[in-house]
């Protein structure tokens, strides 16, 4: 067994603007690296907006703002593959680690659907990986497709197994045990819910799986959205904090290794003792001896 590094970053897009949103991950995997992580996770739909409720509601018409707001985040989407993966991969590669990002992924091939993904780039620089969201929630449904569930198996690495969920996906059974049969070692939360009842989700998530939970959270304010945003009423009445962070690294005994941090951009860093992923499952493996396939539900 041997200690990893790993770092949690939090902290705002340039929202509406993928270039500047990639350069800014870029840069904060090239300070994450050097801070010695072997494992860097950025948050959710980081590239480079996520619709809150706040506002998002009223896309949910049929109006010329809601669709300017869908044309602005399409314009602002991620090609997977494409130009903008191919820069986060060099940066995985300059870093020499594990990198995982939240994008808004679109097909150019295709115009038209939106969907919240999760890109691995190796520390080769190559796309490793990519899932979609699974279920949206609510109003994010306006704005993405569903994930089609065959891309939740963790994926083999030199540090461990790597996995992850995205947001409330977290709260779904199912997909969990998908991630505990693969025997996930990493598990990676990034998230939009930035509340209390979320970190402690995910100290008991971290003793569930017997494994490090890494859940990031942007930090985003009110200000940093563009003058023209087609929905500037909504804005308005939003908090100067739409995101306050929270962000948190916890052990396989769901302790909590760094965070929550909130107010501020921040790299998390904790050193994973992966002795402790084993310790843990000697005592609940949940699917293993603490697994009852007799008593699942046909």
């Amino acid at each position: 067994m041997s200690t990893v590094r790993v770092a949690v970053v939090q902290a705002s897009p340039v929202v509406l603007d993928a270039e500047r949103s990639v350069a800014k991950a870029c840069d904060l995997i090239g300070e994450a690296g050097a801070g010695g992580a072997r494992l860097i996770a950025l948050p959710e739909v980081f590239v480079s907006l996520y619709p809150s409720s706040r506002w998002a509601h009223a896309c949910a018409r049929f109006t010329s703002a809601a669709a300017e707001v869908h044309r602005r985040m399409w314009d602002a989407a991620v090609d997977v593959p494409g130009p903008l993966v191919e820069r986060l991969g060099a940066a995985a590669r300059r870093a020499q680690a594990w990198v995982a990002i939240g994008v808004n992924e679109r097909d150019s091939r295709r115009p038209g659907t939106l969907w919240n993904s999760l890109l691995w780039l190796a520390p080769d620089g190559s796309l490793a990986h990519r899932r979609r969201k699974l279920m949206p929630t609510l109003h994010e449904r306006v704005f993405w497709g569903q994930g089609q569930g065959d891309d939740l198996d963790p994926i083999p690495s030199d540090i461990g197994r790597l996995g992850g969920l995205l947001c409330w996906e977290n709260f779904m059974p199912a997909a969990r045990q998908v991630l505990h049969r693969g025997g996930v070692d990493f598990y990676l939360a990034p998230t939009a819910d930035d509340r209390d009842i979320w970190v402690a989700a995910m100290r008991a998530y971290a003793f569930e799986a017997g494994a490090f939970v890494l859940s990031p959270v942007q930090y985003l304010r009110r200000d940093q959205f563009p003058d023209d945003f087609p929905l500037p009423d909504e804005l308005a009445s939003c908090p100067d904090e739409l995101l306050v962070g929270n962000s948190v690294i916890v052990d396989p005994w769901g302790n909590l290794l760094a965070g929550p941090v909130a107010g501020r951009e921040e790299i998390l860093y904790a050193d994973c003792d992966t002795a402790a992923i084993i310790a843990a499952r000697r005592v609940f493996d949940v699917a293993g001896h603490y697994s009852r396939p007799d008593i699942a539900m046909a």
